[in-house]
């Protein structure tokens, strides 16, 4: 399993996946920054990549996923910071280890009523062929 984490994610995010037994690349070390999500999916593809981790939510509605048969998490949550990250990663690694090529994959964290940010384990909803 190869992953590429797109500009949204926070870079330190990277070193915890990478505990977890990830491969994992960030967009900055391939140097694919400002790259549109057509021609992303393409290099990631080209370059054997087998999985993305996103927080863009227009990604799997913009893209088609026959032409680019890769998983794509993505996260939806209050905000994309380095906290929110590690509240959510053993959700998201399941999404990823559970994510199959030509499927979209959200994992989808409940807004809670107050403004803070802690997250509760049992607000954190994996859905996976989120296709739209």
């Amino acid at each position: 399993m190869k992953l590429l984490l797109d500009e949204n994610i926070h870079v330190k995010f990277k070193y915890r996946l990478l505990e977890r037994g990830l491969e994992v690349f960030t967009v900055a070390d391939k140097k694919w920054n400002a790259k549109q999500n057509g021609e992303l999916l393409q290099l990631m593809i080209d370059e054997g990549f087998t999985h993305m981790l996103t927080f863009d939510r227009n990604l799997t509605s913009q893209q088609n996923f026959e032409k680019y048969p890769l998983p794509v998490i993505s996260v939806i949550a209050p905000s994309n910071t380095y906290i929110i990250l590690m509240e959510m990663i053993d959700e998201i690694v399941i999404a990823i280890q559970k994510a199959v090529i030509g499927s979209n994959v959200v994992v989808y964290q409940k807004k809670r009523k107050d403004s803070s940010h802690t997250c509760d384990s049992s607000k954190i909803v994996v859905v996976t062929n989120a296709q739209s």
